[in-house]
């Protein structure tokens, strides 16, 4: 049975009320589609709002008169029919909604069977649609990591409605790939230019996916209220065996296996082990996602039943000593003293147990008495003093930014004793202001790599928080709101500078994959016909490099490649022992075609001369035949990489470096990767942007988007197995929630309920 094509696949319906759907499903997927609407609008506002604002700010900055023209001609066109963006999009929507019954997997560039690349189209220039297909599949797969377990629920109950299997992430009418395609189709009838809707893609990935997983949980309640699979849930099996000391790598970040007897999967701050697993992708400073939490009472709660156990254990290692009866100061008054020693130098202020210490010493000279803080108010001061023992940990020393840290110590400190939520939230904007500035002062950052308008950015937002803090946090919030903005334009302009070296390095692959589809044409073609072992090295080297030029600037499918290709079989043919002379023609076909590879017209003529069998080697002087081979030898080839080539084959990987090296293979681009560099232990975090499939080849730059190196999968994953490098996982990629799952781990080590310690190394 000959498979469906798509178009044998019936039309998909545009509205709700023409798809012919069971009443219940019909009214089921209507108040689907009236939340996702609710929900998309508050962002789709903020999105265009940022997209006018963003081709404003790159018209006024432009280097030039023609770019400055074009991107204010986007934007007149934008302006233009910007009111249709919205309902054009909706309609999309409404539209994969309706044809949930007739969902057809989307359509896939067919492989031969022997897996090989593909040569169709091959061009040294990218085209705008693979361009566009590139962002939008990056935008979904993030969102896709983000949102797995919602996903896989909604999909279960998205089957349901259409009486089919569940559906994956692909087909599914409110996934992100399905709103990929909807934005997509969108912004083409907009009719504005390609890198116009390329903004507008990173617009819509920033400010309209990132409510997405709230979105989805709120899809899965309102179809449960509707008796959707209610009873739905997802309880991941668990080996109830104990872990052995050595933990089995897993396939998605080859981090230690999590101790199948811990307790929970929500640590102490909040964060959701299974999904901290994930790679870490985001770069310097960026803010997290929002995090659901859960009450910040129950949670602090155990935060103070950890410090309890450490107190405990604490006091049975002193003398007993029964302090008399103390006075204990009020927040309040705690917090306005405090207020008071903010504008003394940090340096004089010591660290939190001095600062203690003054607190007490000017409440014991005001009251006349011994006094004491609340419980929960020295609970906060040993919690902060613990994350900063951590952070201080992190950071260098003598870096630009460090006593910035020092500096936020006392305000942050104040805002803890009023709003417990910054130990519990990661996404809490004085945590992201803590974190930014303690990433700019991190071990794993070269000081090169850090912007010094983004260090400008840093101080400003210090001084805004420690001159104006007056117990109100939404200065956290307008500072943090600041030098995110900051922030995100060093991260355009990173990404704009890794989007390059990406096309080099994938610029570099097709010329390899051109090389080795070249090589093995030539291969085929010679087959077991015998040639003088000279003609057989100038095809290998000259008539190669023509193949493989002809491949990349025309494409398989062309009639130049089928001309070089029949110009090769003749060219075989003339020169084989039993072989038919070659005609004119074919020797000017071969010397223009060596003048297109940069061969001098002298050197060409010889060359085709030879390959076409109008010189014979006997007849030739040998001189000259010595001289042309050096030429040969010396002559640097299309793509050719000396130093690469000369390495000798790397021995068979073990076990552990295989487990690594399939770990590489599977990562999402934008992966972080930390190298040790010393004997110390010192490492420095680098970016994964591209790798290759074909060549095994990686590109690595930095915080900057500056490209660093180059090198192999291979040679990563032996690293990675010595424990030399080592993946960056979602729960350890920002400085501070580290430093906070790190005092809290310690916490629990008091209390006898530590977390296993893990097998790799932390930095220093």
């Amino acid at each position: 049975m000959a498979p469906r094509t798509a178009a044998a696949d019936p039309p998909r319906p545009v509205s709700l009320a023409a798809a012919g759907l069971p009443v219940r499903v019909r009214r089921t997927l209507e108040r689907t589609l009236a939340l996702a609407s609710e929900e998309l609008d508050h962002g789709m506002e903020r999105m265009l709002i940022e997209f006018e604002r963003e081709l404003f700010r790159l018209a006024d900055h432009a280097r030039h008169p023609g770019l400055q023209s074009g991107y204010m001609q986007a934007l007149h066109s934008f302006r233009l029919t910007r009111a249709d963006l919205l309902p054009r999009f909706m309609i999309e929507v409404e539209s994969m909604l309706a044809g949930v019954r007739s969902a057809t997997e989307p359509a896939r560039v067919p492989e031969s069977p022997d897996a090989r690349p593909s040569f169709r189209n091959l061009s040294l220039v990218d085209e705008s649609v693979m361009d566009e297909d590139t962002v939008l599949r990056e935008v979904a797969s993030r969102q896709e990591g983000r949102s797995t377990l919602a996903l896989h629920l909604l999909g279960q109950r998205f089957g349901v409605l259409a009486g089919a299997p569940a559906f994956d992430s692909r087909r599914l009418p409110l996934g992100p790939h399905a709103l990929c395609r909807a934005i997509r189709s969108t912004a083409v009838a907009l009719e504005i230019s390609h890198d116009a809707r390329l903004l507008l893609y990173r617009m819509f990935d920033r400010h309209l996916m990132t409510g997405y997983p709230q979105l989805l949980d709120r899809i899965n309640e309102l179809l449960a209220d509707e008796g959707i699979l209610p009873a739905l849930t997802f309880v991941p099996i668990r080996n109830t065996r104990p872990t052995p000391v050595t933990a089995p790598v897993t396939a998605e970040t080859g981090e230690d296996s999590p101790d199948p007897a811990a307790p929970s999967s929500r640590s102490a701050g909040g964060q959701d082990r299974s999904a901290g697993r994930r790679p870490h992708t985001a770069w310097l400073g960026e803010a997290p996602d929002a995090d659901a939490q859960d009450s910040d009472d129950d949670a602090f709660a155990m935060l103070q039943q950890l410090l309890a156990g450490r107190r405990e254990l604490i006091g049975k290692l002193r003398a007993d000593s029964a302090p008399g009866a103390r006075q204990q100061l009020s927040t309040d008054d705690l917090v306005q003293t405090l207020q008071g020693m903010q504008a003394l130098p940090a340096a004089s202020r010591g660290n939190l147990a001095e600062v203690k210490r003054t607190v007490l010493a000017r409440a014991r000279q005001h009251l006349g008495q011994g006094s004491a803080l609340q419980p929960e108010d020295n609970d906060t001061f040993e919690l902060v003093g613990l994350l900063y023992d951590q952070i201080e940990s992190e950071i260098h020393t003598d870096a630009p930014t460090t006593p910035l840290v020092r500096e936020l110590q006392l305000p942050l400190l104040r805002l803890a004793l009023r709003d417990r939520g910054f130990f519990l939230h990661a996404a809490h904007p004085a945590r992201q202001l803590l974190n930014t500035i303690a990433e700019s002062a991190a071990r794993w950052s070269e000081r090169d790599e850090l912007d010094q308008a983004l260090v400008a950015s840093l101080h400003q937002a210090v001084e805004e928080v420690v001159s104006r803090f007056d117990d109100d946090p939404a200065i956290f919030s307008r500072a943090n709101e600041q030098l995110q903005q900051q922030v995100q334009l060093q991260v355009r302009k990173a990404e704009t500078l890794e989007k390059r070296h990406v096309e080099a390095a994938q610029g570099k692959e097709k010329l390899e994959v051109a090389r080795l589809h070249a090589a093995r044409v030539l291969e085929e073609t010679v087959g077991d016909q015998r040639l003088p072992s000279f003609i057989h090295a100038l095809l290998n080297q000259a008539w190669a490099d023509v193949l493989t030029l002809t491949l990349l600037r025309q494409g398989e499918d062309s009639e130049a490649w089928q001309q070089q290709l029949d110009a090769t079989a003749r060219i075989v043919s003339s020169c084989a022992e039993d072989g038919s002379p070659a005609v004119p023609e074919l020797t000017g076909h071969v010397e223009a075609s060596l003048g297109q590879v940069g061969y001098h017209a002298d050197e060409a003529t010889v060359i085709a001369q030879r390959l076409t069998g109008k010189i014979d080697d006997s007849e030739e002087d040998p001189a000259s035949h010595t001289e042309l081979a050096m030429k040969l030898k010396t002559r640097v080839r299309l793509g050719e990489d000396k130093v690469r080539e000369q390495k000798p084959p790397p021995p068979p990987r073990t076990p552990a470096e295989q487990a690594h090296y399939e770990q590489l293979r599977v990562l999402p681009f934008g992966s972080w990767i930390e190298f040790v560099t010393n004997q110390q232990g010192d490492v420095v975090r680098r970016r994964l942007s591209w790798y290759s499939r074909i060549t095994d080849n990686a590109l690595f730059v930095n915080q900057r988007g500056q490209r660093l190196a180059e090198q192999s999968l291979d040679s990563l994953a032996r690293l990675m197995a010595a424990g030399q490098a080592r993946l960056v996982t979602a729960e350890r990629g920002r400085l501070v929630d580290r430093a906070w799952q790190a005092a809290v781990n310690a916490l629990r080590s008091f209390a006898g309920r530590g977390d296993p310690p893990p097998t790799t190394k932390a930095p220093a």
